[in-house]
């Protein structure tokens, strides 16, 4: 069930500590998509996020979702590391209290041209529309399921690669999908 982050002007899908599961900007509001020309490592991308939110007018509240690219998956224990450092940003902002995290998120590791550190690929906010068309952004991390546990105790078919493993991993994350969708 979404919940509401007024401070912002959207709604979100709670999810885990680390990102929600999509943001919906409220009535009045629209979500803008900045992409970057370049990958841009973790600070100086949240710097270079809060000048232009600033700039806009908007209040660092309004960031409500980030695609992100990182050099290649993480350990539980660097995940974890790294899940840290994001959020002391976004707790400066306003956005993350210790419990609750609004911001939906994206991590992707290419295969190709990687980069050297976890960098920013976009971002996005919202800001006053006079839309009445709903507008709203939906996280990566369908293949997960919640709960307790390492992500790979709940990735569904973990690391296998048969047939049925993919169409099993492909049921589960449409119907997650389906599921942020219709929340």
């Amino acid at each position: 069930m979404a919940s509401e982050f007024a401070a912002g002007n959207y709604r979100f899908i709670p999810a885990v500590f680390q990102y929600s599961s999509g943001a919906q900007a409220n009535a009045g509001y629209e979500i803008e998509r900045v992409r970057f020309d370049r990958l841009v490592p973790l600070a100086e991308g949240f710097a270079r996020i809060a000048a232009y939110i600033k700039d806009a007018g908007r209040p660092l509240t309004s960031f409500c979702a980030c695609e992100l690219r990182s050099p290649a998956a993480f350990t539980e224990d660097g995940f974890r590391a790294f899940n840290q450092h994001y959020v002391k940003t976004l707790a400066e902002w306003g956005l993350f209290d210790d419990t609750i995290n609004p911001v939906a998120r994206s991590n992707v590791c290419p295969e190709i041209d990687p980069p050297a550190e976890p960098s920013f690929h976009a971002f996005s906010f919202t800001r006053a529309s006079t839309t009445t068309s709903p507008s709203f952004v939906i996280a990566g991390g369908a293949e997960a399921r919640g709960g307790p546990g390492s992500y790979p105790e709940r990735i569904v078919c973990y690391r296998d690669l048969s047939p049925g493993a993919w169409r099993e991993k492909v049921r589960f994350t449409v119907g997650e999908m389906e599921r942020r969708l219709a929340e």
